[in-house]
């Protein structure tokens, strides 16, 4: 799919922020929606089934949570959100109502445009799992739970390949600890973010040129992690 067939919804009150979310997107040659309230974004969303919504919290007429939550109940749609909130209790609920991602304002170009097209891809993929990804010089194969490098094979025990399973199928998103947590270990296991960040730590440690400076598996302070991968040999 060209980026031309792509179709951004922006649900966003501020007329001058629109105006330049469109200019910017459609340099990129996405096609977009526009929406200055809650409950046109709804609509826009059922009507013109986007590939992407960016939607910011503050809207005149409801929260933007609403929003994400309306989309949710019919639509996997991967939802952006842009927002001047800084708090990571907005984070978090915005990511637990739906969202996929989240981006502070105001955003720099090259990382919002890094977001959609992670976004995109996402979406593009589906629920395909995805078998091979490149961190560097190693080559991660979730199908068969093997990882290689320039020294040889590394070993990964099966929770780490779950973590990476996870972080991998959201591709480039940020993934709730609580998220994490229910896919790898369990809901038993909830709450456990001390856990969590071992594995984590075992992953950096293992997969990382620099661990205590990490590439590929990044942490979004008190929300979660995302996992940024170079792209797969085959193109994936």
């Amino acid at each position: 799919m060209t980026r031309a067939m792509f179709v951004v919804l922006v649900v966003e009150d501020d007329a001058a922020i629109r105006s330049v979310l469109r200019t910017l997107l459609e340099s990129q040659q996405y096609r977009v929606v526009e929406a200055d309230t809650a409950a046109r974004g709804v609509i826009e969303a059922r009507g013109h089934r986007p590939d992407l919504v960016l939607v910011d919290l503050g809207l005149p007429d409801r929260d933007g949570l609403s929003v994400i939550g309306e989309i949710r109940k019919t639509s996997p749609v991967p939802i952006l959100v842009l927002s001047a909130r800084t708090m990571e209790s907005d984070k978090v609920a915005a990511l637990d109502v739906g969202a996929d991602d989240y981006v502070t304002k105001p955003f720099s170009t090259p990382e919002l445009l890094a977001r959609v097209r992670a976004a995109l891809r996402r979406n593009a993929r589906g629920s395909e799992r995805l078998p091979l990804i490149k961190l560097g010089a190693l080559t991660v194969d979730l199908t068969n739970r093997s990882a290689t490098g320039p020294e040889g094979s590394v070993h990964l025990t099966p929770l780490e390949y779950r973590v990476l399973d996870c972080l991998a199928r959201n591709g480039g998103m940020i993934v709730t600890q609580a998220q994490l947590i229910r896919e790898a270990w369990g809901p038993d296991r909830l709450g456990d973010a001390r856990g969590l960040r071992s594995y984590v730590k075992m992953l950096r440690q293992k997969l990382e040129p620099v661990p205590s400076q990490p590439r590929y598996l990044l942490t979004e302070a008190g929300v979660g992690y995302r996992l940024l991968a170079d792209e797969a040999p085959d193109g994936t």
